[in-house]
């Protein structure tokens, strides 16, 4: 059974800048893509960033020239670096398979407020 860890969110100043992480155990991370998806209040999941199991990544337009998205099979780990933060961008952060097809985390919650 897939299980996904996410941790790193917290409340952060517009402009500043943090750094997301996600633990997948129970599964091959390797053979997948995965994703970085965000639930704002009120709003759907919303997919931010791809990592492709064959090295592209693929940046979603509201947050693009801000984020880069690793991962590292070996370790079942993925991380998303978050810069120039927005309150917009302020909402609970999960990763997931690409598409979004295994069970939610708990997310990581980012708050972008003075």
């Amino acid at each position: 059974q897939v299980r996904l860890v996410e941790s790193g969110g917290g409340l952060v100043q517009p402009g500043g800048s943090l750094k997301l992480s996600c633990t997948v155990s129970g599964i091959e991370f390797g053979l997948y893509h995965a994703g970085w998806y965000r639930q704002r209040p009120g709003r759907q999941h919303e997919l931010v960033a791809i990592a492709h199991m064959d090295g592209r990544r693929t940046i979603g337009d509201s947050v693009r020239g801000r984020v880069t998205v690793s991962r590292d099979d070996e370790k079942g780990t993925m991380s998303l670096q978050m810069n120039n933060l927005d309150p917009e961008d302020s909402g609970i952060y999960f990763c997931n398979r690409y598409p979004a097809l295994w069970a939610w985390g708990q997310g990581t919650q980012v708050t972008v407020a003075s």
